[in-house]
């Protein structure tokens, strides 16, 4: 190919040189492209990859509804239980409270759908609907990942900061969850609040973040109402979401989190409803039966979301995790794991919600093969399943024990692939190449290197890696023997060194420091 190259011939007349052409291309390539014609971009359509058959769907919910009507949930806050029996759930004596499957159903249909997740810049609005595809990070992890030493530390405030900045400039990753624990923040309420400031000071993308207790939403929503210029119009755009998980698996209610269910809801903050069951442990070991286990939580929290606040915007999360039965261990990045995740995908669109769960959990300690082949497995059938807010998929190691910002940067080049495959094939008239073929075959020159067509479809058809390594074993021994992490490494540097957000005005910054002198994240740490 690199000999056909060199004396091709560049529509002219004249003879490109190889080494020329080669870096011409690549400065092509390297420049920004109108969003409408970039070859993959945030919402792209999936769904080409369902595990579960139509009659499977079904006999998924037949089991869902007899489980929520006869099953039922233990541990039931008052305000929860007034709320759901006021709209047709049953407090029984056992002190479960049921969920009729007219109820269910009548849920289903009056539910938020098609709605937006906003971000900080409109430029990230993320519209949740149908099959769309988004990819973001999520997770508790409580340790940062060092790669050069080779070694886990307990993850800091400042390291949930540098994650959210780094975040912010990644073409592939849409949105940005708190992906570790301030290890450094002892206190919950300085837990919270300081998370919550480091994630909207770091990026302009959505952002999702817990809460403790229900008593520490309050002073959140003021940061937050303050940022976006007032509560209306953090109504209007809120552009965080509260990752709760309501629900102890099986079938619990957690007392502590209902309570934050109810202040965010009553705030205007849209609610991923959180089921995070591990198969074999909290769920069961058949996959079929943690789909079902999952499903019938989520939809016991949609009624409960939805008896406090009819149409509220909530996020199907079923998130059902694999343990690896020989020790209990959880398996984040198994073929089982992905196999559940796109399962709760489908049942996601059956129900015409929107769905979130999660993929790219990878077991692997360091950003090394086993990692990219566990990554790459969970996130691209979770893109192909068509699910619509893919979390954790970025950066996670150690079944999410582990944080590494290298891996945010190694990451994102695989979530291009990843959308990639999503996009799928282009089969129209054009696509076909019919005429193409017949021009290269009969007119010469036997080859598509410099056709027309060539060089239109390089840049909008095909993805491009930002820092995986595409040279020949000769370019790649000229300079130097790259390494991807090395690479990765010297990225994150730069970012780190270099990219310090502004999009909070100082003057507000100043009013959330008087108001909050508990704010850790030193202004320093903040500016270049």
């Amino acid at each position: 190919m690199n000999a056909v190259l060199q004396e091709q011939d560049s529509g002219d007349g004249s003879r490109m040189r190889r080494a020329g052409g080669r870096e011409a291309r690549r400065a092509m390539r390297a420049a920004p492209l109108a969003e409408d014609v970039r070859p993959i971009r945030p919402g792209m359509e999936g769904g080409r990859y369902t595990p579960l058959a139509a009659p499977d769907l079904e006999r998924v919910h037949e089991a869902v509804l007899t489980l929520l009507e006869t099953v039922g949930f233990a541990n039931a806050i008052p305000s929860c239980i007034e709320a759901c029996t006021k709209a047709g759930a049953t407090y029984g004596e056992d002190g479960r409270l049921r969920f009729p499957r007219g109820l269910v159903e009548h849920t289903i249909q009056i539910a938020a759908r098609n709605f937006t997740l906003h971000g900080q810049d409109p430029r990230h609005d993320m519209v949740v609907q149908g099959k769309r595809v988004h990819f973001g990070t999520a997770g508790a992890a409580v340790h940062l990942v060092d790669v050069e030493k080779r070694e886990y530390r307990e993850s800091l405030l400042q390291d949930i900061y540098d994650a959210a900045r780094i975040v912010d400039g990644l073409d592939n990753i849409h949105f940005f969850q708190r992906p570790m624990v301030p290890r450094d923040v002892v206190d919950p309420f300085d837990m919270d609040l300081n998370t919550l400031y480091a994630c909207v000071s770091g990026t302009t993308k959505h952002v999702g973040t817990s809460f403790t207790v229900a008593d520490n939403v309050g002073p959140a929503l003021e940061m937050l109402y303050a940022i976006a210029g007032g509560e209306e119009k953090f109504r209007a755009r809120p552009f965080v979401s509260n990752s709760n998980c309501f629900v102890v698996p099986p079938m619990k209610f957690a007392e502590d989190a209902c309570g934050v269910l109810e202040a965010c809801v009553k705030g205007g903050i849209p609610i991923l409803l959180l089921s995070a069951g591990q198969a074999g442990a909290t769920a069961p070991a058949a996959i079929a039966g943690a789909v079902v286990q999952a499903v019938a939580e989520v939809l016991a929290g949609l009624v409960y979301v939805n008896a406090l606040k009819p149409g509220h915007p909530c996020i199907f999360g079923t998130w059902p995790f694999v343990s690896d039965l020989r020790t209990g261990a959880m398996s984040g990045g198994s073929a089982e794991q992905a196999l559940l995740t796109a399962a709760c995908a489908q049942m996601a669109h059956f129900y015409d919600l929107p769905g979130g769960s999660a993929a790219g959990m990878a077991d692997s300690k360091l950003p090394d093969i086993q990692s990219g082949y566990e990554k790459g497995i969970t996130n691209v059938l979770a893109g192909l399943s068509g699910l619509n807010l893919i979390y954790e998929s970025a950066g996670m190691h150690a079944s999410l024990l582990g944080f590494c910002l290298e891996s945010l940067i190694i990451d994102n080049d695989m979530l291009g692939q990843c959308l990639r495959c999503v996009r799928g094939i282009d089969v129209s008239d054009a696509a076909l190449s019919v005429d193409v073929i017949t021009d290269v075959c009969i007119n010469g020159p036997g080859h598509y290197l410099g056709h027309g067509q060539t060089l239109k479809l390089m840049q909008t058809e095909y993805f491009y890696p930002a820092i995986a390594d595409r040279f020949s074993p000769k370019e790649w021994n000229e300079k130097g023997r790259p390494d991807i992490l090395q690479r990765a490494i010297a990225e994150k540097k730069r970012i780190l060194s270099t990219m310090f957000p502004d999009h909070i005005p100082r003057s507000v910054d100043d009013q959330l420091r008087a108001r909050f002198p508990n704010i850790h994240l030193p202004r320093s740490a903040m500016v270049g």
